[in-house]
């Protein structure tokens, strides 16, 4: 019988240590056992901030091109209001035959038609049995179509409320401050011809 406490067993030799990576969680994710770990306060105010910061930003940047915007509109609306820039139909000489048989227009009834181009509105009128009148519809304000309201003896813009006499184109209430541009008109035989659109001017000028 052999005898092992003369030659003991040498102890087991330690196994080297292998470095383990931590497994980082995104905080606030729970962990392996379930619970949520707590958001870091300082990284959650600065988030905010930086929220906070940019939303402020946009909205400065979003106020500034509005503000840019409305801005040029205004200028535009009265530089339009006031006649800075020249009508496109300003002294057309086109003669063009906008009624054949007056016959078949009433008293109080109009005409609608192009001058000098079909996409330039324009309105012939019999205010009275022997009188005819024709203007530009386009409004001299911003430039919205002007209608006939042959019940109120009255030529209407309904954009900003704009009335004119439809006895000579000149405003007679709302914001508009020139005269609708008239059409010179001439009677051969039984039609009517327009032969010219007169000159826009301010009333008495």
């Amino acid at each position: 019988m052999t005898d092992h406490s003369e030659h003991p067993e040498p102890p087991d030799s330690p196994l080297p240590e292998t470095p383990v990576n931590p497994i980082r969680r995104p905080r606030g994710q729970p962990s392996p056992g379930g619970r949520a770990v707590a958001p870091d306060p300082d990284l959650v105010a600065e988030r905010i901030s930086r929220l906070t910061t940019d939303a402020l930003v946009t909205r400065r940047g979003y106020l500034r091109i509005l503000g840019v915007l409305s801005g040029g509109l205004a200028v535009g609306n009265v530089a339009v209001a006031l006649g800075a820039f020249q009508r496109r139909t300003e002294g057309a000489d086109v003669e063009m035959v906008i009624a054949e048989d007056i016959d078949a227009i009433p008293v109080g009834g109009e005409v609608r038609f192009g001058y000098p181009t079909d996409n330039d509105p324009a309105m012939l009128i019999r205010l009275e049995e022997d009188l005819f009148v024709a203007y530009s519809a386009v409004c001299t304000h911003l430039a919205c179509e002007v209608l006939w309201v042959p019940d109120d003896n009255d030529l209407y813009c309904p954009c900003h409320n704009g009335h004119f006499d439809p006895a000579n184109g000149a405003p007679t209430a709302g914001p508009p401050q020139r005269p609708l541009p008239e059409i010179r008109l001439a009677q051969r035989g039984n039609s009517i011809v327009a032969l010219g659109e007169g000159r826009i001017h301010a009333e008495g000028g």
